[in-house]
């Protein structure tokens, strides 16, 4: 990732061993402090409580509580991961100009450090609400939410640090992330079902569309019924949130959420690349 790399006074592995090192104090503190945690505990269990014990009978709240979810886990990573580059972009130009280490050691170090702290509280939001909402009750099940619900966190994560590596200014890549962020969202198919055609393609580029096409996966199979009448029943696939989005053929949502992952991060590193040689 870096062309000189024989010009270094240190191996690629001992740059990255000390900054992973930093940058876990660093995130220890930023992350998993007392408040952090007091707001995650009191966002879980106000959700758990508002959703208590839904079931299949109350689709529209269970399909409503994933896209919630979906919706809190995709902007709050993001808007964090927005400041990253930014405050930490003079000590970046002064230390990458005393060629204190490589760019690239840098960049994977920040984002390996990222992991546990990240990722850490939503899954206690996971944990917690999954079981008070309702959802299905089965290891399975619940597993796979779980797992979506980090790659959710680790695209949006990109996304911000994509957004703020090409920006560099925070109020304004908050911005441009809080316009993203809610174009991203209202295309994914829960509030509005009849897109217009023209902005239409907009859902094929945001990953909470396919985040919550796996979220609902995890739950419901077309066949599956549920009360939507005093005496009748209606197929889960007639639903007419969950037959816009659609269900099934989640290997795809899978690969493109991939793609998103590791092309959001790209772009960050080729931003912060540009921002080193233009200095």
């Amino acid at each position: 990732m870096d062309k000189d790399i024989g010009q270094w006074p240190t191996t690629w592995g001992q740059e990255f061993s000390v900054l992973l090192k930093r940058d876990l104090l660093e995130r220890k503190h930023e992350s998993l402090s007392i408040m952090q945690i007091g707001q995650m505990l009191a966002v879980s269990f106000l959700s758990g409580m508002l959703w208590w014990k839904s079931s299949i009978n109350h689709i529209e709240d269970q399909i409503g509580f994933l896209f919630a979810a979906t919706m809190y886990w995709s902007l709050y990573p993001m808007f964090t991961a927005v400041l990253t580059f930014p405050q930490e972009r003079m000590m970046l130009i002064k230390e990458q100009s005393s060629r204190m280490y490589r760019l690239s050691s840098y960049f994977i170090a920040r984002n390996v450090a990222d992991l546990p702290m990240e990722l850490a509280l939503p899954s206690i939001y996971v944990t917690i609400t999954y079981w008070m909402v309702g959802l299905k009750p089965t290891i399975g099940s619940f597993l796979v939410t779980l797992v979506v619900m980090l790659y959710n966190v680790l695209v949006s994560q990109g996304l911000g640090l994509a957004i703020g590596s090409a920006i560099m200014n925070p109020r304004i890549g908050t911005v441009f992330g809080g316009i993203v962020g809610q174009a991203f969202l209202l295309e994914s198919g829960f509030y509005i079902r009849n897109v217009p055609s023209f902005v239409a393609w907009i859902k094929y580029i945001s990953h909470n569309y396919y985040v919550y096409k796996l979220f609902l996966g995890s739950e419901y199979k077309k066949d599956d019924l549920y009360k939507c009448g005093a005496n009748d029943s209606c197929r889960v696939g007639s639903n007419p949130t969950i037959k816009k989005v659609g269900l099934g053929n989640e290997v795809i949502p899978v690969v493109v959420l991939g793609l998103l992952l590791v092309g959001y991060r790209v772009i960050a590193y080729v931003a912060l690349k540009r921002l080193r040689e233009t200095k």
